[in-house]
């Protein structure tokens, strides 16, 4: 999104900590480089993978934001954050957060008395004085303001860089030799229990079981907790699924494309998504999508015919993946309206609105 502004004429700089996971960037910390094409200033991470605690990225804010017209913040119940939103109230300085799906109800349940101590001492200020929160859809403003009874969202979803889709990249069945010739159901994101999993696996166990869709398999691409990712290994072998159920570990560039590209249908059966880069991917591969309802781009994907929605039942997501799976035309014809669903989401066009917002804030500022 950063080069995408950027070719508009945005001058954009990254302010950020080193934090990569459980390590660290290997990047020089307190000056500007360029990073994946975009101005950026990477600071240490001095504590707490949760936190972000970061001094010297505090101290570089109080001296530095009031050199920009605004600033855009990324996430709420982190110092990094909070740091940010205080150096702008200070100077003056308009800003939007994007909380990322963390003020969703079923976000604010996990570690709930954490958050709520971070809420007193700093989160419900960086809220209230924003000039505007960022949804990314309108299934997220809705949730989050009847809960919080916040005002001033707006809504810019995610948007995607969809020229990838159209360079040559290497079959995944050549890639992935265990997968022969058989068709496949792919998830595709963080391996966490957020996500779902133990529900897929076991719906899809229950079509082994009925004997149908023999020749299928389940591709499980992404990476998490080792001790979680060990469960859900476990889980596929009790359920006699061993050569069902694949895990090709985390996908990205070629690997990530060429997955979404040959795959019959995306499944994400979420208990909550804020959004879900990797349905817009699929979607814009022409492969349709069966998502819970949970997954807060629901509603566009059931109004454009993208995909299938399932309740959060094995019984039920069995089902609708019975339903899917059974025939390759009805995948066929989903999968083009999924095709036109992503168009909407191209980086140049969430860019431009992106940009209206940034410029009516900053105007709206000065008067």
């Amino acid at each position: 999104m950063c080069r995408a502004l950027q070719s508009r004429g945005l001058e954009i700089v990254i302010a950020t900590t080193n934090a990569d996971g459980s390590g660290e960037l290997p990047a020089p910390l307190g000056e500007r480089i360029v990073y994946q094409d975009v101005a950026t200033i990477f600071f240490a991470r001095q504590w707490s993978e949760a936190l972000k605690y970061s001094r010297p990225l505090a101290l570089w804010l109080k001296d530095n934001v009031v050199n920009f017209d605004l600033a855009h913040i990324h996430d709420v119940f982190s110092h990094a954050c909070v740091a940010a939103a205080l150096a702008c109230r200070r100077r003056r300085v308009p800003y939007l957060v994007r909380p990322l799906g963390t003020l969703d109800p079923w976000s604010l349940k996990q570690k709930r008395a954490r958050k709520r101590i971070f809420w007193h001492l700093g989160v419900r200020q960086m809220l209230t004085g924003a000039a505007a929160i960022h949804y990314t859809t309108a299934e997220e403003k809705r949730l989050v303001e009847t809960n919080l009874d916040l005002a001033r969202g707006v809504v810019v979803p995610n948007g995607i860089d969809l020229s990838y889709f159209e360079r040559p990249i290497a079959p995944f069945h050549r890639q992935r030799p265990e997968l022969g010739n058989n068709p496949y159901i792919l998830a595709l994101s963080r391996i966490h229990p957020k996500k779902g999993f133990e529900l897929l696996i076991e719906s899809f166990a229950i079509l082994k079981r009925e004997g149908f869709f023999g020749d299928w398999r389940l591709v499980i691409a992404g990476d998490g907790d080792a001790d979680y990712v060990d469960q859900l290994k476990s889980l596929t072998r009790r359920r006699g699924l061993s050569e069902d159920v694949i895990f090709v570990g985390w996908l990205d560039g070629a690997g990530k494309y060429a997955a979404l590209k040959e795959a019959s249908l995306l499944v994400m059966p979420s208990y909550q998504e804020n959004f879900g880069n990797s349905l817009i991917e699929a979607m814009a591969c022409g492969v349709p999508v069966l998502v819970s309802p949970s997954v807060n781009l629901a509603p566009e994907i059931e109004k454009a015919g993208a995909g299938w929605i399932a309740e959060l039942s094995k019984e039920e997501l069995a089902g609708t993946l019975a339903e899917a799976l059974s025939s390759e035309q009805e995948r066929k014809h989903r999968g083009e309206k999924a095709r036109d669903l992503a168009q909407n989401f191209a980086a140049p066009i969430i860019a431009k609105k992106l940009l209206d917002l940034y410029q009516s804030l900053i105007d709206g500022r000065r008067r």
